[in-house]
């Protein structure tokens, strides 16, 4: 049954080569939320670009673009892992508000408004002040509505994650954290977020790292399915899914740039301990190619149908990206 349906993990940051599309493929997952960029502005952009182009020219007989929901479709019939691109922070549009269009028919399907810090559009969630959105980001979120580019507030404050919700036109996602209730984490979300994330039709992607699960490295997958329960009571098992934000055989100085980018001289320890340094331990029944299958067997174990297992596991991120990618005239991105 598993190997049946459209599996979607809606975050990734893995080292991306040969071998690891090899276990993507093996895992029998269709299609994969790759993060782009971080800090990069946007020449460098540009750069990381032609770098997955490359990749999906060498490994063409196992991965494939998604630019439109439609390509998860193809992906699944070809046997293929499609990849769609996501920046973790605002950085490729530098100060121009015109460069989201363009970065959109590059092939950036979704861009967070954040990462961690204050940008020019919204507050990150290490700050202490959230000020909420900027008018530069109540333009951004209109432009990115335009064009069909999805806002992510996985890395954003609280009156910011909640103003671009009533803001944008359209659903927006938390593409990897997971509910306050369940971990207190700076990066986790209220009731009061998830609740209104929900009502306007938008996404939240469960997320495996282990900094944001209850237990940490010894988060069990029944502890786990129980908290994709207590908040599918909350949200509706319509609006929740797996944003893993895995990030497998990937260096410590990896870590510095997704956690430093230009920014600080000094370690930012992330989720505010000093003792978290460096990558924490993997979860063991997902660091392998049987993940996310076992996150199905387990959801069903917890109760769910199997038709509400295939919303989790898949088809809720392929209804959102359904509904999102498209532009709104004819003039925008395609």
């Amino acid at each position: 049954m598993y190997r049946d349906h459209i599996i979607i993990d809606g975050l990734q940051y893995c080292h991306w080569d040969r071998p690891y599309f090899q276990s993507l493929k093996a895992s029998g997952i269709t299609a994969v939320h790759a993060t782009l960029v971080y800090h990069e502005n946007a020449r460098e952009t540009l750069t990381r670009f032609a770098q997955w182009n490359r990749l999906f020219e060498q490994n063409s007989d196992l991965i494939m673009p998604v630019h439109q929901a439609n390509d998860i479709h193809q992906a699944k019939a070809l046997g293929k892992v499609g990849i769609f691109l996501g920046a973790q922070n605002c950085s490729p549009i530098d100060d121009e508000i015109g460069l989201i269009e363009v970065m959109r028919k590059q092939g950036l399907l979704i861009m967070q408004l954040t990462y961690n810090n204050q940008s020019l559009l919204a507050c990150g969630c290490y700050e202490k002040t959230d000020s909420g959105l900027t008018r530069f980001g109540k333009q951004a979120i209109s432009e990115m509505n335009r064009v069909g580019m999805i806002i992510d507030m996985s890395h954003s404050a609280e009156l910011s994650t909640l103003q671009a919700i009533d803001t944008s036109a359209r659903p927006i996602c938390i593409s990897h954290a997971n509910p306050s209730f369940a971990h207190d984490a700076l990066r986790n979300k209220s009731n009061q977020v998830l609740t209104s994330l929900a009502k306007r039709g938008g996404l939240l992607g469960f997320s495996l790292y282990p900094f944001h699960l209850p237990n940490g490295s010894q988060c069990s997958l029944d502890t786990f399915c129980q908290m994709v329960a207590d908040t599918a009571e909350l949200m509706g098992v319509d609006h929740i899914g797996i944003g893993s934000d895995l990030c497998l055989n990937q260096p410590q100085s990896i870590l510095e740039w997704m956690r430093n980018g230009k920014w600080s001289k000094q370690m930012d320890y992330g989720e505010g301990s000093s003792n978290n340094t460096g990558w924490p331990d993997n979860l063991p029944w997902f660091s392998g190619e049987k993940g996310m299958e076992n996150i199905y067997q387990g959801l069903l174990k917890q109760g769910f149908s199997s038709l509400e297992t295939q919303k989790i596991l898949g088809g809720n991120w392929l209804n959102f990206l359904t509904e999102s990618l498209s532009a709104q005239n004819k003039n925008s991105a395609q």
